[in-house]
């Protein structure tokens, strides 16, 4: 077999990887653009093109998270990962565990890690790589590995999110809480949702913040009843969709552009977390982009007494 059919057989893997340790989707591409040039060029025969392969990208990864890292301390408002519809690597065996590894409220709290915790874990929880492969991955001894993840567990073990085991479950109340954001129910989708829930948007500076932060049943209920009808005035189409593995959509304007993605925490029978994207950088993967400000200026226009209160 050539490298560049080896290559490709092992893409799903090395993107799955990239953007676990990354969070974008964009720089997780690039690193696996950047794995492939050093494959390619590499002048010794490759014994092992998963374990070469797989070492190259997640070096590559923990360079660029340092310097996102950089980044991001001077990002606007809350920051998410960049919405993911469809994780190219597949598991039969392990999918639901692969689903909830790549979700936001996972991607969050590996954001607690250091780059080389995150890439720890990510390759021996996530993937269930071996520690002597880790350890030639982040250029660390075995043992070091061994503490390394240790840690790691020790700081998601808190925090690390949990979603329903019935996914049929999960998904029926999902289909329950879109009818009702369509519909305006405010009740209706109250009785949906944790009492501590918390409704979160990232525009990054770059987008009106039409979900601002808001805590609590009552006040995201309300505030989800009054602005995705105002939505449907505008054209803007909801288009269900699993973001991250969970229950999500993809909203769009009237000419198909992508405006935001949508998802939701689902544990115990409640949205324990609504989670939006708007950043017009973070939704670029996904298609044209819909120009937020002209819409939020339009739905300004169209807003009803009731809404102004």
């Amino acid at each position: 077999m050539n490298r560049t059919k080896e290559f490709q057989e092992l893409r799903p893997l090395l993107f799955s990887i990239a953007y676990r340790i990354l969070g974008s989707v964009a720089e997780a591409e690039d690193a696996v653009q950047e794995t492939w040039l050093r494959f390619d060029g590499s002048p010794t025969e490759v014994r092992s093109p998963k374990a070469f392969l797989s070492a190259a990208v997640t070096r590559i990864s923990i360079d660029v998270l340092r310097s996102a890292r950089v980044r991001r301390e001077t990002y606007v408002g809350p920051w998410f990962p960049e919405p993911l519809l469809a994780d190219p690597y597949d598991d039969p065996e392990r999918s639901a565990e692969l689903a909830d590894s790549v979700s936001m409220a996972a991607l969050l709290l590996l954001e607690r890690l250091s780059p080389l915790e995150r890439a720890v874990f990510v390759l021996r929880e996530v993937f269930d790589f071996g520690f002597p492969d880790i350890a030639s991955a982040v250029g660390r001894s075995e043992t070091a590995c061994r503490q390394l993840a240790v840690r790691a567990r020790r700081h998601m073990a808190a925090g690390r999110p949990r979603f329903d085991a019935d996914r049929r479950e999960r998904d029926a109340l999902a289909s329950r809480f879109f009818e009702a954001l369509h519909d305006g129910d405010m009740a209706g989708l109250q009785d949906l949702l944790a009492a501590d829930v918390s409704l979160v948007g990232d525009g990054g500076g770059k987008a009106p913040q039409l979900a601002r932060a808001v805590a609590g049943a009552r006040n995201v209920a309300r505030l989800l009843a009054a602005v995705f009808p105002a939505l449907d005035r505008v054209e803007v189409t909801c288009e269900r969709h699993e973001v991250n593995g969970q229950p999500g959509a993809v909203f769009r304007d009237r000419d198909g552009r992508v405006l935001q993605t949508l998802s939701l925490d689902i544990l115990d029978g409640r949205v324990q977390a609504v989670r939006v994207v708007l950043n017009p950088d973070k939704l670029a993967h996904l298609g044209p982009v819909a120009d937020a400000w002209t819409i939020s200026e339009r739905l300004k226009r169209t807003r009803r007494p009731a809404e102004t209160d």
